[in-house]
């Protein structure tokens, strides 16, 4: 998995490719406490070229949105495709987490 974090209007782009799994949620987790602790509030995971996820990948990003809750922070999905997307839409991500088709949307709509 890599990741790579920019900023872009004011909000945090997290982009992550690869495989998000037990081996890689941790890392995932870790980089947005960074980013957090440093003063991140509005965070966008991009996961336009995340191959896989699985149920720790999903608890990782389930950390990071809790994370920043209580901070009035924000967490939105966008480039999710294939079995990533069902994945997080069967799951009911989708009824808390806002997710958009492309990181330009995210940044307009956040």
């Amino acid at each position: 998995m890599e990741i790579l974090v920019r900023d872009e209007q004011g909000f945090s782009v997290v982009s992550v490719s690869g495989r998000l799994d037990a081996g890689t949620a941790q890392e995932l987790e870790n980089s947005c406490a960074n980013l957090i602790a440093e003063g991140g509030r509005r965070v966008i995971l991009n996961l336009a070229a995340l191959e896989y996820v699985s149920s720790a990948g999903l608890r990782s990003v389930l950390a990071v949105a809790k994370k920043l809750k209580p901070i009035e922070g924000s967490l939105a999905l966008c480039g999710l495709s294939g079995l990533v997307q069902e994945v997080f839409t069967i799951s009911g991500f989708d009824s808390f987490l806002p997710m958009y088709d492309t990181i330009e949307t995210a940044l307009e709509k956040g």
